[in-house]
């Protein structure tokens, strides 16, 4: 079994742009593919779960997701960084469906896929719902203040019934405080 990070995409790999309704939008964040090249180097899963409900709203075409997504590996590729797999919520919020972020569909279907140690895993998020996704699937999150996260921290956070298990400045700060402060390394 190996732990898996599990990483939102908007905001903590990349630049957060609201909706990414055009390729040319998608920027990565700085350090953000030496973060994942790291964790690929030390044996752990990385693993995308992004809610993505542009298309359903009609901002975009579902298959510009899939491009986007896949842009996002071969730029990553590119730093020799890998991702495992990448999986989405393409639903509306009153959809209700298991997929969508702070629901764990995303991180169970994950463990299908791959044999993970929960126990040893993280989310790493720039919101409040990506810490209830955490806290949901009963692993450490880690908020980062990229994307819209100086804002969370500052005025959802302190309402929410929510503690970080860290708080880092970005991806790359959050994966090296993981890679020290993992104990079953």
């Amino acid at each position: 079994m190996k732990p898996a990070i599990f990483i939102d995409r908007d905001g903590t790999i990349n630049e957060q742009m609201g909706y990414i309704n055009h390729i040319s939008r998608f920027k990565l964040i700085p350090g953000a593919a030496e973060a994942i090249r790291l964790l690929n180097k030390n044996d752990y899963l990385v693993i995308v779960v992004t809610n993505q409900s542009g298309a359903a709203r009609g901002y975009f075409p579902e298959e510009l997701i899939y491009k986007v997504n896949k842009h996002m590996k071969n730029i990553l590729l590119e730093y020799k960084a890998k991702i495992d797999a990448i999986y989405f919520c393409k639903h509306l919020p009153e959809d209700g469906c298991n997929c969508r972020k702070p629901k764990t569909g995303m991180i169970d279907a994950a463990c299908k896929d791959f044999s993970i140690d929960l126990s040893r895993s993280y989310v790493i998020g720039d919101m409040c719902v990506d810490m209830e996704l955490a806290k949901n699937a009963g692993i450490k999150g880690i908020m980062v203040k990229t994307g819209y996260g100086l804002g969370e921290i500052e005025y959802r956070l302190p309402k929410a019934n929510l503690r970080p298990f860290y708080i880092a400045d970005d991806l790359f700060s959050a994966v090296r405080w993981i890679l020290e402060n993992d104990k079953g390394r």
